[in-house]
Order: structure tokens, then sequence, then C-alpha cells
């Protein structure tokens, strides 16, 4: 499989796990999280928008309102 590298910004707890990682581990998270791209999109070219909203909706039912996504971007600057 060829791969490109690509830069992404996750939470601080994200970001702790994966450099704590091994580097076996760390190729598996990267096996994983190109998985779930591709399985978000269905193999289909769907608009960046309906993969936000269904990604939003899914950040909602497990708790993570628009005050909290607020307050932890508002930390980052």
């Amino acid at each position: 499989m060829e791969t490109t590298p690509i830069t992404i910004e996750v939470d601080a707890a994200a970001a702790k796990i994966y450099a704590a990682a091994t580097p076996e581990e760390q190729r598996g998270i990267q096996v994983l999280l190109s998985l779930r791209l591709q399985d978000l999109t269905d193999g289909t070219a769907r608009p960046l928008r309906e993969v936000i909203d269904e990604m939003s909706s899914r950040a909602a039912e497990r708790g993570l309102t628009p005050e909290i996504l607020e307050s932890i971007l508002q930390d980052d600057e």
C-alpha cells in the first residue's frame, strides 16, 4: 500500500497517546485512521460538508456540546 504523509491537528490527549506509542503501534494507528477516513466517505466522493455534519452528530451523541468545543478551541489560542 502506497502512503502519503499528512498533518492533522488532534487534541492533546490523542497526541500524547500517539507520541507514547511504539513505532509498530503508531503504524497501526495510521492504518486505522486511514481506514476510518475511507469508511467515512464509503469509497465515494461524498461532499466534505456531509462528512463533517455526520462527525458533528456523532460527537454530539457522545456529549461534545458546542460550548465544550468552543472552550477547547479557545484554550488553543
